[in-house]
């Protein structure tokens, strides 16, 4: 056919990649689909009128690329055709532990039921291209591996076994179901029982599982600390730094350069101190606020200039993008920046010179933002004050810590008034807040976990909350007005299957949630301050939580649903999460005047960054909570056999999830285990409900327990209703 009719609409943009550059993906998929059957490579290029060496070469680069992605797919007569016009899905496996799985599809559309058989052939975290087989007894669309485009395992973390010799390892990430053989050669000094992580040698095929050998032998299994080795090779978190990352963020000292502060607002005399954690090693903001003669304040929230040290491209860049965010582990952090800079010249330690990134906002009498300002500045925190002293200065009028802090007490006070004035301006809004109950490790000098305990939210902390969304939204502001490609944290509103579900939970309560089809975030919150008194109140919460969206970075800014807000941002925390570090880039590329040079960054590039940093958010929070089920089970493996008070917390088709109520740990009560009954799972009611008994167990029923079994390495704990 003729090529003549089709235009290449990407052409400007391969131009701009390329010396020599050839069709786009776009072009060459068009193509093929005109063409209505699979063309050689030969074929294509004819088509395509490309000449020379260097443009079949790219072509050849191209296909393959495209072959890799599962865009195109390769025939016995190595003719390239367009996947979705084959009738074949490209996506992402997805593992479960009992050995089955599913294709999630790269583009919309239903998962595809991968049976164990199928199985066999990929791991989970595999990107294959599948075709539709059939649909089974549930209605779900069933598959059939066609290719594997890209195996997602190199090297795995598991316990090491053996069985008449032989030797395979059991991961610990339990979407992989299939054990990885061991032969002799690949054991390196592991002993059977150890944690190890071993290397894919050979991936598995119809007729035998993988093959492996051992890279490295982490330990014994339940060492402390042990949790966290594996978690950070199970998640994949980068935790090794490259030697040009250490270098470069030692080559700049421990003091900030003269020549950096020419030209930056000095507010060395400005009266900023940071509130914080007792365990916080670095400090990303401090603050300060002085009331005005019109009855208004003046409020500073100064942010650690992250930018100025780590620029695009430069191997800490490279390093922080990479990780996207610091890691909170119980008893360790993984950081996104190397120490010298995320505890040392990053970190706005007391009574030292510290480069900052300023956001200067008035806010009047009603907590309503009159106008902000940015600045590039430096500063010089007064004190590092902590959360439960600010709270005993400010609430209790401790006259101790009153007398010891006098110096910044005047500005504590101006900010604790300001406070309850935006207190009741974020009532007004709508927002929705969740009361939700954090705990924390204690551990013992063995790094074993002594006791579990709720950790208390005071007023300072919902003060220094309050301050850094009001410096979130002015960035987002900012950025809009501007008009600069940039990472918005946006919170769409929930889905109408998420709110129906809800509604029809509601209405079994004789309450309803407000706005029709589209409920705003103030129905939200008026529904839980109506709740609040109710002795279910509890169950509320968790109910409506569970109808709302994750928040996600994307440079499309939808507003954020559970704020009330028009637009929001991250601005404030550059030292430990990396959206915030593009859009402090964004607010110097703005007030520097530099509006002239071209922004380092397209709206194309922040759609791939957005991705990544919701990704490596996700995953920092999956391997934490990861972390924290291993250590739970530790705790729980010497209290088999006590009885506890709890709180049932999730009701699924298997059983009851129960937390206990004196030690937060959650475990789950199998259905098998409920008593001489067959009970119904109803969805939308969250309950399980017996057929000959009419006994029901509802999400919040508080119920009492005896655990029985803790498995350690599924990280299950099994309870039984006393």
């Amino acid at each position: 056919m003729s090529t003549k009719k089709l235009k290449d609409q990407y052409s400007s943009r391969e131009a701009e990649k390329y010396d020599n550059p050839i069709p786009s993906r776009e072009f060459i998929i068009e193509l093929l689909k005109q063409n209505n059957r699979p063309l050689t490579r030969r074929n294509i290029s004819k088509l395509l009128g490309l000449k020379g060496e260097q443009q079949t070469e790219a072509l050849r680069r191209r296909l393959r690329a495209m072959e890799r992605d599962g865009q195109l797919l390769r025939n016995r007569k190595s003719a390239y055709g367009v996947v979705s016009k084959m009738n074949l899905i490209t996506g992402r496996v997805m593992g479960h532990p009992d050995g089955y799985g599913f294709l999630i599809p790269d583009e919309a559309g239903d998962d595809l039921f991968l049976s164990d058989r199928e199985m066999r052939v990929v791991l989970h975290g595999d990107r294959a291209v599948a075709r539709v087989t059939g649909i089974d007894r549930r209605g779900r669309k069933e598959g059939a591996i066609v290719e594997v485009i890209k195996h997602a395992n190199e090297r795995i973390v598991g316990r090491l076994f053996s069985d008449a010799g032989i030797y395979y390892l059991i991961p610990n990430n339990r979407r992989i179901s299939q054990d990885i053989l061991i032969p002799p050669e690949g054991l390196k000094d592991a002993k059977e029982g150890q944690i190890v992580e071993i290397e894919i040698t050979e991936q598995p095929h119809k007729h035998r599982s993988p093959l492996g050998k051992v890279v490295t032998v982490l330990g014994d299994h339940m060492a402390p600390g042990m949790e966290i080795d594996i978690a950070l090779r199970d998640f994949e978190l980068p935790h090794v730094w490259s030697v040009e990352t250490i270098k470069q963020a030692e080559s700049f000292g421990e003091q900030i350069p003269a020549s950096a502060i020419d030209g930056r607002l000095d507010l060395r005399s400005l009266p900023l101190v940071t509130i914080d954690g007792a365990d916080a090693r670095d400090f990303d903001d401090a603050v300060y606020a002085e009331p005005l003669k019109s009855g208004s304040w003046r409020l500073w929230v100064a942010i650690a200039d992250v930018s100025y040290y780590v620029e695009p491209d430069t191997p800490l860049d490279i390093s922080a993008q990479e990780r996207g965010t610091s890691v909170y582990f119980p008893s360790q952090v993984i950081p996104m920046l190397p120490e010298a800079l995320s505890n040392g010249l990053c970190s706005l330690n007391p009574e030292v010179d510290r480069l900052c990134m300023v956001c200067e906002m008035v806010i009047n009498t009603d907590g309503e933002l009159e106008s902000h300002q940015f600045h590039q500045a430096v500063m010089n925190s007064k004190a590092r004050l902590l959360y439960d002293d600010v709270a005993a200065i400010l609430v209790d009028k401790d006259t101790v810590l009153r007398e010891k802090y006098k110096a910044v007490l005047p500005g504590l006070e101006t900010m604790y008034d300001l406070y309850q004035v935006m207190l009741k301006a974020r009532e007004q809004r709508g927002a929705i807040d969740f009361e939700l109950t954090e705990t924390q490790f204690i551990f013992d000098d063995n790094r074993k976990i002594k006791s579990i305990e709720p950790r208390e939210r005071n007023d300072a902390h919902r003060l220094i909350e309050e301050f850094m969304v009001a410096a979130n939204v002015c960035a987002a502001q900012f950025l809009l007005k501007n008009q600069v490609p940039a990472l918005f944290r946006i919170h769409e509103t929930p889905s109408e299957e998420k709110l129906s579900g809800l509604r029809e939970f509601l209405g079994e309560l004789g309450l309803s949630l407000g706005g029709g089809d589209d409920p705003q975030p103030g129905h939200y919150a008026s529904l839980l301050h109506a709740a609040r008194q109710r002795p279910d109140a509890h169950l509320l919460q968790t109910v409506m939580l569970r109808s709302m969206k994750q928040a996600v970075y994307n440079p499309d800014n939808v507003g954020h649903f559970g704020l009330a807000l028009e637009a929001y941002a991250h601005f404030t925390s550059p030292i430990r999460r990396y959206p915030d570090l593009l859009v402090h880039r964004a607010i110097r590329h703005i007030v520097t005047k530099q509006k002239k040079s071209k922004w380092h960054y397209s709206h194309e590039d922040m759609l791939q960054l957005g991705e990544h940093c919701s990704m490596t958010s996700r995953r920092a929070d999956e391997a934490t909570r990861d972390v924290s089920d291993w250590l739970k089970c530790e705790y729980m493996q010497d209290r088999v056999t006590e009885v506890h008070e709890g709180v049932i917390s999730s009701v699924t088709s298997f059983g009851l999830f129960v937390e206990l109520s004196d030690i937060y740990i959650e475990g789950l009560v199998h259905i098998t285990a409920l008593g001489n009954d067959y009970y119904q799972f109803d969805a939308s009611g969250h309950r399980l409900i017996g057929e000959r008994t009419n006994k029901i167990y509802r999400l919040a029923d508080k119920v009492l327990v005896k655990v029985v079994r803790v498995n350690l390495d599924d990280k299950k704990i099994d309870l039984e209703i006393v």
